[in-house]
């Protein structure tokens, strides 16, 4: 039986590949800093489909939480056959607005944290000659929309390059590129919704069955539904400014 690594797994988008896996019959490592919450989950997805799922507290962004994930995955006697890197969080306000600190932190989590884990992943699947990697990015990406962008425009490149080198090695890399989803995300960043039209708006089981559908087929870059692949293309060819437009209002 296989089994799945999810990064950011107690609610949105990582709770809902958690829950679509089981189901599939994969058991799961699941990894969040809320070790309460990740128990719970972890109880109720083995109790609903009778899978093992190992509950793995950590805040990726401290050097001993990123550290006990990197060790996990490279447990060769309990390896891991597809990694989700979906942990990841919004930032408000431009460059010259934010503090280094929170800027680094952001960019830390979007680039450096899954770049380090999918490395680990990576060897141990090649060495098996099997596997799959996941990174959670962003119709963001294909826009100017400061530096969460810049961060999600670095999973689709990074993607599509090491899917076209390791694919025919039997690992394959696929960013999947969401766009408004109903989970916590807006909420945490604390930033108003009420301009974005309901037609955009995506439930996460749905955002989910149609990724996996591309996972599945090893496709480098996914962007689920055609609407959001029609703002993705229309946002290669508008001018910067009008593919900028519509920037989230602060809640505070």
């Amino acid at each position: 039986m296989s089994t799945a690594l999810i990064t950011g797994a107690t609610a949105g988008i990582g709770a809902e590949f958690a829950r679509q896996l089981a189901a599939r019959g994969h058991d799961l490592v699941i990894v969040a800093r809320d070790a309460a919450r990740l128990a719970s989950n972890a109880a109720t997805l083995q109790h609903e489909f009778d899978v093992h799922v190992e509950a793995l507290p950590a805040d990726l962004l401290s050097a001993g939480g990123l550290a006990a994930v990197d060790r996990r995955l490279a447990d060769e006697r309990r390896p891991i056959d597809l990694l989700v890197n979906n942990a990841g969080y919004g930032i408000r306000g431009e460059l010259d607005e934010n503090s280094l600190d929170d800027e680094k932190r952001h960019l830390d989590i979007h680039v450096s944290v899954p770049m380090q884990l999918t490395q680990t992943a990576l060897r141990g699947m090649l060495a098996r000659g099997r596997g799959r990697i996941v990174l959670i990015a962003s119709v963001a990406a294909f826009t100017p929309r400061g530096t969460y962008s810049a961060a999600k425009a670095w999973a689709v490149m990074f993607a599509r390059g090491a899917n076209l080198v390791y694919r025919d090695r039997g690992v394959s890399v696929t960013a999947v590129c969401p766009g408004f989803v109903r989970t916590e995300f807006h909420d945490r960043m604390k930033v108003g919704t009420d301009g974005i039209p309901s037609f955009l708006w995506l439930q996460p089981p749905t955002l989910v069955r149609l990724a996996l559908r591309g996972i599945d087929r090893g496709r480098s870059v996914v962007i689920p539904t055609v609407r959001y692949r029609l703002v993705a293309g229309l946002a290669r060819v508008l001018p910067d400014r009008l593919g900028a437009a519509g920037r989230f209002s602060s809640r505070d």
